[in-house]
């Protein structure tokens, strides 16, 4: 990229992002607010809400007051991630940290359902909102997380994000320090990532049911080779 004609990114705007497996929607609380609060809570909430901000959800009530904050932020930009094969709403992840001075952004606040756990689904909701990013001229593309979440730094690098580091006592999270792992994806790393994406959520690479033939890591692998 020539920075002596960087205008800066677009501003992201509310808008539909839809793929094979998963549409992402502007986060509405009446809309989304009832079918998320069934997705996240129960025997699994605990466990999905450890790293997160959010408290546990208690009630449905409480949880949709909490989720019309969230759609009405506009960074924090709130997205509903639904699964395309029954139309339910089974997650919501955000773009924040949005600065388009400088071309920085960030996916975060994740909140995938057990039901779309290691699935499809998520693999294309994090591509979406990340190629939807690059597309509006954004440089730089973020992933942070608590330097002891084990899985969602296991997530950060199968989705081809580079770890720069860790922020000792960056945050304070529910009372307790939260050391804050950083990854990063840069405007000239995704085109061979983009297409590493785009075979693995290729009809032909899974078969009649549902199941992956290769890895997302023998696609990512191949198309930095070329």
């Amino acid at each position: 990229m020539d920075l002596n004609t960087w205008a800066g990114a677009r501003q992201p705007e509310r808008t539909v992002l839809e793929g094979r497996f998963t549409r992402l929607e502007p986060l509405d609380a009446a809309t989304h607010g009832e079918a998320l609060f069934n997705a996240v809570s129960g025997p699994d909430a605990e466990r999905l809400h450890r790293w997160l901000a959010d408290p546990v959800p208690e009630d449905l009530p409480g949880f949709l007051e909490r989720t019309d904050a969230m759609a009405r932020s506009p960074d924090p930009m709130f997205f509903a991630v639904i699964d395309r094969s029954t139309g339910h709403v089974e997650g919501r992840q955000s773009l924040m940290d949005i600065d388009t001075a400088h071309g920085r952004a960030e996916i975060g606040h994740i909140l995938w359902g057990p039901r779309i756990s290691r699935s499809p689904v998520t693999t294309e909701a994090f591509f979406l909102l990340t190629d939807h990013a690059f597309n509006l001229g954004f440089r730089r593309w973020q992933w942070r997380c608590h330097a002891s979440n084990a899985l969602s730094r296991k997530a950060a690098a199968r989705f081809g994000f580079i770890f720069e580091g860790i922020f000792r006592n960056h945050m304070v999270v529910k009372g307790q320090n939260r050391d804050t792992a950083w990854h990063s994806i840069l405007d000239r790393e995704w085109p061979h990532l983009r297409t590493g994406f785009l075979g693995w959520l290729a009809p032909s690479n899974f078969d009649a049911q549902g199941q992956q033939r290769a890895p997302l890591s023998a696609f990512l692998s191949a198309s930095s080779d070329t």
